[in-house]
């Protein structure tokens, strides 16, 4: 498992009978996680005390229970970026930071290349892979259907200082941009990807990942440059393995262009439980030689 260990704003303190129990700056919040089935004593004494609690609702969704004073939105910080946070619904909180370690490697590939490098970042969310590669010195292009989640990558963006440098911000449908990229003739050297595991198009187009990831990985894989540096694949769903990921990236990435993948999930490490990690999702990755 893959796991970032230099977090000094964020600690997953500690997880128990579903949930989690995390410090968000001085913000600390319990967040319901389905992954965490083990019912082990919850001792720490900020179980009892934490500025919100979200409670899922029995037919879905649900709501925030705050208990103490707590700001509307509030930053935490790595390595140099900020990063706006604040509780929204279905219990996310614009971050997530299991994250870091594929930021932390995106960097570095940027880095070592030695010469201009080209980013494009797809269901890009709030922007975390976004601001790590324009840190590095890329020109990004960061793509999201939502126009509420690109201008939060935005004010991320700004609040690392970074408004200034290469970025396209598009609110667009990912798979329509990919086609119209095609067309034009435009590659990246850098592909990141983060669908989701369901969604619905505008045009009532039903997405289902498991359906549409290799149709999809297939088609980015035509806006790769010719020198191209890395493709990412990120998935939460919990159906879709991380050696399914990289046998895609085999197939569509590795059989034409060489190079190595690898896969694995990625995690964050418990406080409370020394040498134990969470499970967060998984990813697949395809890297030049």
């Amino acid at each position: 498992m893959r796991v970032f260990e230099n977090w000094k704003d964020y600690t997953l303190i500690d997880c128990s009978a579903g949930e989690r129990l995390e410090r968000w700056g001085e913000q600390v919040l319990i967040r319901p996680d389905p992954q965490v089935i083990w019912q082990t004593p919850k001792t720490h004494p900020l179980w009892r005390d934490p500025h919100a609690v979200y409670h899922r609702a029995n037919t879905g969704g649900g709501q925030w229970e705050v208990r103490k004073k707590m700001p509307a939105v509030w930053q935490i910080g790595l390595d140099g970026l900020r990063f706006n946070i604040k509780t929204m619904g279905f219990k996310h909180t614009g971050l997530f930071p299991e994250q870091a370690v594929n930021w932390e490697m995106t960097a570095r590939v940027i880095r070592e290349a030695g010469r201009p490098v080209k980013v494009l970042n797809l269901f890009a969310y709030t922007g975390g892979a976004t601001v790590a590669a324009l840190q590095a010195g890329a020109h990004v292009t960061h793509v999201d259907a939502s126009k509420g989640m690109t201008a939060w990558a935005k004010e991320n963006a700004a609040a690392c200082g970074l408004a200034d440098r290469p970025v396209r911000w598009l609110v667009d449908d990912c798979i329509k941009f990919v086609q119209r990229e095609i067309r034009r003739g435009n590659t990246y050297d850098i592909i990141i990807m983060d669908p989701p595991s369901y969604g619905r198009g505008p045009g009532g187009e039903v997405w289902k990942l498991e359906n549409e990831v290799f149709g999809f990985v297939e088609l980015c894989a035509q806006v790769l440059s010719d020198a191209p540096l890395m493709v990412l694949i990120n998935s939460y769903t919990t159906g879709l393995s991380p050696s399914v990921m990289e046998y895609i990236l085999g197939e569509t990435v590795q059989r034409k262009r060489g190079g190595v993948t690898e896969s694995d999930e990625i995690g964050l490490p418990v406080a409370a439980r020394p040498g134990r990690v969470l499970p967060c999702g998984a990813s697949a990755i395809w890297r030049a030689e």
